[in-house]
């Protein structure tokens, strides 16, 4: 049976419902679909794609987010392809769409990855198991506390430094775990030394992801912000947007104590 679907940019999907075959090309979704009990249909991933269970074995790893083999793609035979507008290249989905539906999220704040979980659960017959994670995911971020916000610049590359603006998942997170984005451009902008001392934030957060910032990376920053508290932190709490959210509240939480 065909059915037709809305995806997050609005473009019209025919599906084959339910989907038997399908292709995760963003690592936080494949962790979802995993989530609600769709591993045995997933028959692609991205090398990204490291939180699954044992039943990732049978998936293959199709390439990057920015880069896939479409030759693998199409021995496969994949009945759904799940994309992201940010994390995959208009080529990839172009090229894709051609031969395969292919269904697009567009995930910003906590509302539109809530709505995106919802939808991938109607695409894939698995609402049920998506409306009783969605539930658990609401409570857990009703436990947060508002408090007084601390001002941060969060670091997600070195050499040069990038950071986030205002109009990122990130920077919505960052708002739930007590923090003020001190950062108003947009997308995620480039920052020079002096820029970020001007900034002159409470606290820096570096990042654990992409660039895997460590420990070590603390003192290059520490020298020229003496005063300034800086943190490691788990960028896939930040920046997950799938069923990983289930914990990012409790980590949220116990960085207010930090």
């Amino acid at each position: 049976m065909i059915k037709v679907f809305k995806d997050m940019i609005g473009r019209k999907v025919a599906i084959h419902f339910p989907p038997q075959r399908i292709i995760s090309l963003v690592p936080s979704q494949t962790e979802l679909l995993y989530k609600i009990g769709l591993g045995d249909r997933i028959v692609g991933k991205t090398m990204y794609c490291v939180h699954t269970n044992s039943e990732s074995n049978i998936a293959a790893k199709v390439g990057g987010t920015k880069s896939v083999k479409f030759d693998l793609i199409n021995a496969l035979k994949p009945d759904l392809i799940i994309c992201n507008q940010e994390e995959n290249t208009l080529e990839i989905v172009e090229t894709l769409a051609q031969k395969y539906p292919v269904w697009i999220s567009d995930v910003n704040d906590l509302e539109s990855a809530l709505q995106m979980i919802e939808d991938i659960g109607n695409i894939t017959d698995k609402s049920v198991e998506s409306l009783t994670l969605i539930n658990i995911i609401k409570s857990e971020f009703l436990k947060i506390k508002n408090k007084t916000k601390k001002k941060c610049v969060y670091l997600i590359w070195r050499k040069p430094y990038m950071t986030v603006g205002s109009d990122t998942f990130i920077h919505n997170m960052l708002q739930y775990a007590g923090f003020e984005n001190s950062i108003i451009k947009t997308r995620y902008p480039e920052l020079k030394i002096q820029e970020i001392i001007d900034l002159n934030p409470d606290v820096i957060l570096l990042s654990t992801e992409p660039y895997p910032f460590k420990q070590k990376h603390i003192a290059e920053l520490e020298e020229f912000m003496p005063n300034t508290k800086i943190l490691v932190v788990d960028g896939e709490m930040f920046s997950w947007y799938g069923s990983r959210l289930v914990n990012s509240p409790q980590y949220f939480k116990t960085l207010q104590t930090q």
